[in-house]
């Protein structure tokens, strides 16, 4: 019979595992095709051609995000719909 000793992990081994795995999830994260994709420019002139087609003008909310979608929005002024007359 083989008796196996186990050697108790070292706080530096920890550390370097959780350091390795939070940057493989990190790396993962960033290579995975996601909905936002394209240019940060592609994405905001999609959404200006669809804001006009609905009637209303794109504008800068004032944030600095980086992600078009936070950073402008749709604002639509006109006639109020048939059902709330």
């Amino acid at each position: 019979m083989t008796m196996h000793l186990k050697r108790p992990l070292k706080r530096s081994g920890i550390l370097s595992a959780a350091a390795v795995g939070a940057l493989s999830l990190s790396l993962a994260a960033c290579a995975t095709a996601g909905p936002n994709q394209g240019t940060y420019t592609d994405r905001l002139d999609a959404m200006m051609a669809d804001c006009e087609a609905r009637g209303g003008i794109l504008t800068a909310t004032g944030a600095q995000s980086g992600v078009p979608e936070r950073d402008h929005a749709c604002i639509i002024r006109g006639l109020p719909s048939s059902r709330t007359q």
